[in-house]
């Protein structure tokens, strides 16, 4: 199953009629605009292109030229790019789902879809990442300041992002675009491998949702044990803005990888599976503008939010989570350089 606002995945059957393209173009145009769901739809699709356009294109120019170039920042800054890539092509998928005819060629349906997934396996996985090295910057942290570089931390994010478009390939590989009736459908295909569709519905659920999972949840249990052991955290607020985006992510994308899932269970009815999917990939495409947002406010004290500018705020929520990583670092050298003299 593939992510598209047209929510169209039978294969149609070879079927003779009188009917002509004028009158099923007609029909399928302005079928969209007479349901209230439908429509519902695309008008939330459009709100998230908006927002994450405005939003991820703010976070890009903080992150990438309004304040100080550090690891942290260099990790949103991905976050950000992945997001906002997601967003502008997203006008595609909802004009496919407001007229349920696909017009832009077999590359865009194929190239789209791949944009999608990609989307979700960079972002989980620069999630990961940030765990993990918050993870080493509060187990090691006399080796994490002398070897948490931006050099190092680029290299890491372009083997993300490499890995991340290895297995978004699927989506390449079994898109195409079918016509009937004179109407194009850009849709999924599995008939050529028998499992296929098992395969690649798994293999999405469990790198790109239960592993990571499992991983962040381990490197939050260690960094909060090791914390509460050496209280030497004076500013929890980076780690609640991280711990919002996880949470945010996971939420987002739930409803989609359960839909697909059951999907695969041929005794579910074809309605339910279809709706479920209309919620669950909209719930995931909302996922691209809220971590803006997150950033705003939860940057600064939610009562002085009017006091400051948006651009400030998420500057601050950016700037902040360096400036605490970096104290920690100076604080925990500290100590285990003493602690090392002792002995």
């Amino acid at each position: 199953m593939e992510l598209d606002l047209s929510y169209d995945y039978i294969d149609y059957p070879n079927v003779t009629t009188n009917v002509t393209y004028e009158e099923v173009s007609f029909k399928v145009h302005s079928k969209c605009f007479s349901q209230i769901l439908c429509l519902l739809f695309v008008v939330i699709n459009v709100i998230i292109f908006l927002l994450g356009i405005g939003g991820n294109g703010v976070v890009i120019w903080i992150a990438g030229f309004g304040i100080k170039k550090s690891v942290n920042t260099t990790w949103y800054l991905s976050l950000a790019i992945s997001d906002f890539i997601f967003c502008v092509f997203l006008p595609f998928n909802i004009i496919y789902g407001a007229t349920s005819d696909w017009i832009f060629g077999l590359f865009m349906c194929k190239f789209t879809s791949f944009i999608m997934f990609l989307n979700m396996f960079s972002s989980i996985f620069l999630l990961v990442i940030i765990s993990i090295d918050r993870c080493i910057a509060v187990m090691f942290p006399v080796w994490a300041q002398n070897h948490r570089t931006i050099g190092k931390a680029a290299v890491i994010i372009v083997l993300a992002w490499v890995i991340s478009s290895a297995l978004s390939i699927p989506s390449v590989v079994f898109r195409e675009v079918q016509n009937h009736l004179g109407i194009n459908r850009c849709m999924n295909n599995y008939t050529s491998s028998q499992y296929s569709h098992q395969i690649i519905a798994m293999s999405r659920f469990v790198f790109g949702y239960v592993i990571p999972f499992l991983l962040i949840i381990f490197c939050y249990t260690v960094i909060i044990l090791r914390l509460r052991a050496t209280q030497m955290a004076k500013s929890n607020k980076p780690f609640k803005i991280m711990t919002a985006l996880i949470l945010t992510f996971f939420l987002c994308w739930l409803p989609y990888h359960t839909f697909v899932l059951i999907e695969l269970n041929q005794s579910v009815s074809t309605e339910i599976i279809t709706h479920g999917l209309k919620i669950g990939t909209t719930v995931a495409a909302t996922n691209s503008f809220l971590n803006p947002i997150l950033y705003v406010f939860m940057g600064n004290d939610f009562r002085r939010k009017f006091r400051s500018s948006i651009l400030s705020k998420i500057e601050n929520a950016i700037g902040e989570d360096g400036r605490t990583m970096s104290r920690y670092l100076s604080r925990s050298s500290s100590v285990e350089a003493r602690v090392s003299t002792h002995i």
